[in-house]
């Protein structure tokens, strides 16, 4: 039993050292009519609508494939202790790295405006957009081997960089409450006008008619630039979406 224990700090001693030596980073966008358009509704933060605009959801550092001492690890706690240790596939994204980094309103006092109209909350749960900022950073930020200015601030270039609803506009795919879009016409308007695939996730609204909800974009390690994304991942999207208005 010892030794299990020992292993078992060993390898979790492990897992944190190696948690931000991530591959990318995940950009996430969201589609503020698609957050609003289902069954949950949605809030807006300090009751002011915020822009009918892609809102960032989060800047995610993520491993290009999932990782997990599977073979050492399952032979030495039995297969029901290592799903419930390490996962069904491991260890997919390094996260909390670092749970004593709480953010600090000071390190991102020069943001605050530029984060409220580009980072809004719209979660009922929790209508502070601090708090969650303060989510984001110590779930994904502190795995992001950045400062916590860098850290909001390069999200916050990236997504002005490209403007992905006047990318969806420039190809014809504006919001509307009747009109639907094909998924892969969503896709390329957004390859042509950044220069790079992204990965799409659709929710369902009210109806259960199928939405682009987010935008993955891939990004390097830098968070400075995007780059091809080296995998894909599931949509939920059907071959036609909606973008609900706004």
């Amino acid at each position: 039993m010892k030794l299990v224990i020992a292993f078992l700090v060993f390898f979790s001693l492990a897992v944190s050292s190696a948690s931000e030596k991530f591959d990318f980073f995940y950009l996430v966008q969201q589609w503020p009519g698609s957050f609003c358009d289902t069954r949950q509704g949605c809030c807006f933060p300090d009751d002011t609508k915020p822009a009918a605009a892609f809102g960032i959801h989060g800047l995610w550092p993520n491993y290009a494939k999932c990782r997990g001492r599977q073979g050492l690890v399952r032979a030495m706690l039995g297969d029901d202790a290592f799903l419930s240790t390490v996962g069904r596939r491991g260890k997919c994204w390094p996260e909390y790295c670092d749970d004593g980094n709480e953010l600090s309103p000071w390190e991102i006092r020069d943001l605050v405006a530029s984060l409220d109209r580009s980072w809004p909350t719209l979660s009922c749960k929790n209508r502070r957009s601090f708090q969650f900022w303060s989510y984001e950073w110590k779930k994904h930020g502190t795995c992001s081997n950045l400062e916590p200015h860098d850290y909001f601030a390069r999200a916050l270039a990236l997504k002005a960089k490209h403007d992905l609803a006047e990318i969806l506009a420039d190809a014809g795919i504006v919001p509307s409450d009747t009109e639907t879009y094909p998924v892969s016409s969503v896709r390329d308007a957004i390859a042509q006008g950044t220069g790079f695939v992204a990965n799409l996730e659709c929710n369902r609204d009210a109806d259960g008619e199928a939405q682009l909800f987010q935008v993955y974009q891939c990004v390097d390690r830098d968070a400075k630039d995007l780059i091809d994304c080296p995998l894909a991942m599931p949509t939920k999207c059907t071959d036609r979406v909606k973008l609900p208005v706004f």
